[in-house]
């Protein structure tokens, strides 16, 4: 036996999206994976378990797709990911892994007997699931569905019913096993809810983009523990002009409030540079920028 220092090497990131149905999971699920991936979504594998739902995004490139038909068990989870894994994928998104609990929990309820013993027989399987997700060589994107239900919420004097997500349709505490979770809003607005990379714990809400996908991976490739992960201005620097829009800017802005000062002038360079690409008043017809 012999100590020796701890040491994070290259991680491979093991993060969950959670919320209800219409949150964009799947969606946000694909834009972090282009930011895991700089860009080459043919390096991404969706396997799919939502009837297709994964091809709805194929303008934005050429991403693979597993599709999954029932029984959703643990064991066809297992077969799915090796598949990935041995085409050499370096992001498997699961989309999503709520079928597979509901799945045990069907089993369990056909078993005969007592019911609190006959847990011994689904724990395993569960376990061997969770396992190949958080040993598998890729980085693992897994979505959860929450169970719905509506508030009124008031606007303009009347009463809207208003979706939202509550608790994620998966075992007890299986978001304790990820190294990232985000909280998804009907309105696509994204918070964490557990995060030991340090990049995103008590910031405010944001919309997802490819940049939370390179933000993940410069930290995966960074070899230092999350709370020791403190970007310096030259990488945040780097991190503005990855910016594609506006409110991709913005979320960067918020979330890093100690450089707002000190980077202004490139906050606010990129800024202006977004406004005038967005502007179609800014470009004549015959395709050159129109000067002022």
């Amino acid at each position: 036996m012999q100590l020796r220092q701890s040491e994070r090497k290259r991680a491979k990131i093991k993060m969950a999206l959670q919320g209800a149905s219409g949150t964009g999971k799947t969606y946000s699920s694909l834009l972090i994976a282009q930011g895991l991936t700089n860009g080459d979504l043919s390096k991404v594998a969706v396997i799919d378990t939502e009837n297709g739902s994964a091809d709805l995004y194929a303008h934005l490139g050429n991403y693979n797709v597993l599709t999954m038909s029932p029984p959703f068990t643990p064991e066809n989870y297992i077969k799915a990911i090796e598949v990935c894994e041995n085409a050499g994928i370096e992001v498997i998104i699961i989309d999503s892994i709520s079928h597979e609990w509901d799945e045990l929990l069907d089993f369990h309820s056909k078993l005969a007997g007592n019911s609190f013993t006959n847990w011994a027989k689904v724990t395993p399987r569960q376990k061997a699931f969770v396992d190949k997700i958080l040993q598998a060589n890729a980085h693992i994107i897994a979505t959860m569905r929450t169970k719905q239900d509506y508030v009124l919420n008031q606007k303009d004097g009347k009463y809207i019913p208003e979706k939202v997500g509550l608790k994620s349709v998966q075992r007890d505490g299986l978001d304790y096993e990820f190294t990232l979770v985000f909280d998804i809003d009907i309105k696509h607005f994204a918070v964490s809810s557990k995060d030991r990379t340090g990049l995103f714990m008590g910031k405010p809400e944001f919309q997802i983009s490819e940049l939370t996908g390179k933000l993940i991976l410069d930290w995966c490739n960074s070899g230092t523990p999350g709370h020791q992960h403190i970007l310096n201005e030259e990488q945040i620097i780097q991190q503005i002009q990855y910016c594609n829009n506006i409110a991709e800017l913005l979320a960067l802005y918020k979330q890093y409030p100690e450089f707002q000062e000190n980077l202004k002038t490139h906050y606010e360079e990129k800024k202006s540079f977004l406004i005038q690409l967005s502007n179609p008043k800014n470009y004549s017809t015959n395709g050159h920028t129109k000067t002022h």
